[in-house]
């Protein structure tokens, strides 16, 4: 019995991060289903814990949200497309502009 409340607890953690990153991408539950080959309920049937995607849906589920497989069960992130965008752009910047970036977030701490 344990080992059902368990996996209902993964069920339902996997079902509202989805939710979460699918809603930040501003997609309905159908149209990211058609978007991935399958039918108009899949993600709807994912988000209401009455399925799980196989491993192979759950890449191409990663890969349509702009995530990594560990971003997506990385829960302390919030917005992993967007601190993904972040990274890049603070990548891109010269030493000097990156200092000043980095003294504005200290600051904000």
């Amino acid at each position: 019995m344990a080992e059902n409340t368990n996996e209902s607890v993964f069920a339902k953690e996997f079902a509202m991060r989805l939710s979460k990153l699918r809603e930040q991408k501003g997609i309905s539950a159908r149209d990211m289903s058609l978007s991935l080959g399958q039918n108009a309920g899949y993600i709807n049937g994912i988000e209401n814990c009455k399925s799980l995607p196989s491993m192979s849906a759950f890449f191409y589920i990663c890969e349509y949200l702009g995530v990594t497989p560990g971003e997506f069960f990385d829960y302390c992130n919030n917005n992993p497309a967007k601190m993904n965008s972040v990274i890049q752009y603070l990548l891109n910047l010269d030493e000097s502009k990156f200092e000043h970036v980095y003294a504005i977030i200290e600051d904000l701490q």
